[in-house]
């Protein structure tokens, strides 16, 4: 599994998805500009344990990273998508894509890809989950429906 960050803002957010990546075995792919430097000792303190088992990729664009992976597959996660993350079917190369934590993922790329925008359900009198949880929440049960592979 393919995790994506595009333009993240928050260190510890990104620090906390690292170390879940890490123990899960996903990729982490942040695409530029990042709000922080990934020197950054928040960025480190959250995922330090894990952060030497990280598969971790750089990106200056969304579409670079598309590019890179031409038969990938990629959902994006909003609040706005029409159907619940769990609805579908993943697959192991799979990419989630999150958007930064004040804006959420660019409107074009929402409205260029109706058919893989998912949401994770939640009240409608909340703005939305904490991204490091929305990350968590998403690759578990795409990890859940392949079985937790070499996972125990």
């Amino acid at each position: 599994m393919h995790i994506v960050l595009v333009e993240p803002e928050i260190p510890a957010n990104t620090g906390n998805i690292a170390r879940t990546c890490s123990i899960t075995g996903a990729s982490l792919h942040l695409v530029r500009p990042l709000g922080f430097s990934t020197d950054d000792r928040h960025l480190k303190r959250a995922g330090l344990d894990y952060w030497h088992l990280l598969d971790l990729h750089y990106h200056d664009s969304l579409q670079e990273l598309k590019e890179q992976y031409p038969n990938g597959r990629f959902w994006y996660f909003t609040t706005k998508g029409g159907k619940p993350h769990h609805r579908v079917q993943y697959r192991p190369d799979d990419f989630l894509v999150f958007g930064k934590e004040t804006a959420g993922l660019p409107r074009e790329v929402l409205s260029q890809n109706p058919d893989y925008c998912l949401r994770i359900p939640m009240l409608e009198t909340v703005r939305s989950l904490n991204l490091s949880n929305s990350v968590a929440i998403a690759l578990y049960e795409a990890l859940r429906q392949l079985g937790f592979p070499n996972m125990k």
